[in-house]
């Protein structure tokens, strides 16, 4: 039977391992104090309450209310290639904190080796010939680390960091990938209503045209009105073929971001936008105030609170080179002559190999080391708190947007109903000979002004929410449930 302390080099060496892996310079990790107001808002009474709900706002997927526009999301979620590069990219770092946190355990290996040889008769010294035959096995471990100084904990820790700073900016991409895609199919949709707003001119102007023709003909009225009318119409010519063109764009542009031809059942409609309560159909409003640590759940704020973590544990990394390096390499085994005596007794083998390496002159290298690490970490730190601030000013800019929209679009909505009867009573007036054509001319191009400007109000309004949305943070969980729909 084999001898029982042969074990036991290896067993004090894994009981040392347990004992003196306790140590860890790394400094301390605490969290930083937000470098903004408490507040986005200056209604600071209201701020819990706000608070409560805009979270909710940011993580409800409810905000979208339109069914076409959820089924482009989900088909975005799926193919988009940006998303698979993010997804990809956190696969890669969990990998690779695989790797680093396999450094906490020792590698054991299992190494059989068997060797035959012959040796020439003037190299023995009996004068013969001969065959050499050696067979070992053996298990063991090579040149593994104590990790008295927590060097490789921290190694560890960073790639935990890497890793779930990877998750956070795939998060930032499926956000901005939902915001992108929500903003071009509201974009698509102003268009589409731009389009058939001056397609309804162009047949208003043409029958007019016709009209005046006629008049024309029978002498009711001069050439410079048929002329004045004829370049109205050719002016709302150019504007369908332009939108024309620009639909086709916005299509383009939507099908890119969806990753793959969007069906035209899931496009939205035209008319959406020429009622009063377009904003309705679409999306929800939001809430406001909101205290700032609403900006904490941002993923890029906690991307780059990862990034500040693995800096701080890398500043532990570049402190344990200044300590001894404690390194064990051991192995336990049987090795023989004859293969059918290898696990025989008394052919048992062991080696235990402790290594120590003491930094004694470096010509500073190792300190520098650490002053690189701790530099690093200020600039995370600062790069941190940039973020933070960044994202107050995001959302306060967007609030302060937020705030004023109803009455842009009730004032909107107040100059096209002006200009709609403008229009009609210089056309009143014209047909009963009081006022010239350039009167009917000026209020035409005025309502038509008004009518643009009012579509791109009330679509700059609805991409002020998925803005908001965007800013807040968006969704932890519910993006799964919209690429279910």
């Amino acid at each position: 039977m084999k001898d029982v302390s042969t074990l036991r080099p290896l067993a004090a060496a894994v009981a040392l391992a347990g004992t003196l892996a306790g140590c860890n310079v790394a400094p301390t990790f605490e969290q930083p104090a937000l470098p903004v107001p408490e507040t986005v808002s200056p209604e600071a009474g209201a701020a819990a309450t706000a608070g409560a709900a805009g979270q909710a706002y940011a993580q409800a997927q409810s905000w979208i209310q339109s069914a076409q526009l959820r089924e482009v999301l989900a088909l975005a979620l799926t193919h988009n290639r940006d998303l698979r590069v993010a997804l990809d990219n956190i696969e890669r770092a969990r990998a690779q904190y695989g790797i680093t946190r396999a450094d906490l355990l020792p590698g054991v290996a299992l190494q059989a080796q068997g060797s035959r040889s012959r040796t020439a008769a003037d190299l023995r010294n009996n004068g013969q010939s001969g065959i050499n035959e050696q067979y070992t096995a053996q298990l063991g471990f090579t040149s593994y680390e104590i990790d008295f100084w927590g060097r490789v904990r921290n190694l560890n820790a960073a790639a935990l960091q890497a890793f779930l700073q990877s998750e956070d900016n795939q998060r930032s991409v499926r956000i901005g990938l939902v915001a992108d895609v929500s903003s071009a199919w509201l974009t698509l949709a102003a268009d589409m209503a731009r389009l058939k707003l001056a397609r309804d001119t162009l047949a208003s102007r043409e029958k007019a045209y016709e009209l005046t023709r006629r008049m024309f003909e029978l002498g009711a009225t001069s050439n410079l009105v048929l002329a004045q009318n004829l370049s109205t119409v050719e002016t709302a010519r150019g504007d369908v073929a332009a939108y024309t063109a620009q639909v086709e764009r916005d299509r383009n542009a939507l099908q890119l971001l969806a990753g793959g031809p969007v069906p035209d059942h899931l496009l939205p409609t035209a008319g959406m936008w020429t009622t009063a309560d377009a904003e309705a159909a679409l999306l929800l409003q939001v809430p406001s105030p909101l205290p700032s640590k609403v900006l904490l759940h941002r993923p890029d704020v906690r991307a780059a609170e990862h990034n500040l973590r693995a800096m701080n544990a890398n500043i532990g990394v570049a402190r344990a080179a200044l300590f001894p390096t404690i390194s064990l390499t051991g192995s336990i085994g049987t090795g023989s002559r004859e293969l059918d005596a290898l696990f025989g007794s008394g052919n048992g083998t062991w080696s235990f190999i402790p290594q120590i390496r003491l930094p004694i002159f470096d010509g500073g290298r190792n300190r520098a080391g650490v002053a690189v690490a701790e530099a690093n970490q200020r600039i995370a730190l600062s790069q941190y708190e940039k973020v933070v601030q960044t994202a107050f000013k995001e959302v306060a800019d967007v609030l302060a947007d937020r705030a004023q929209w109803s009455q842009r679009l009730r004032a909107q909505e107040g100059v096209v109903d002006a200009t709609q009867k403008a229009f009609e009573l210089s056309e009143a007036r014209f047909k009963a000979g009081v006022d010239n054509y350039l009167t009917v001319l000026d209020a035409q191009r005025s309502l038509y002004t008004a009518q643009q400007s009012l579509i791109t109000l009330r679509l700059a309004e609805q991409v002020n929410r998925v803005t908001l949305w965007k800013v807040l943070g968006g969704e932890q969980g519910s993006l799964g449930d919209v690429a279910g729909t």
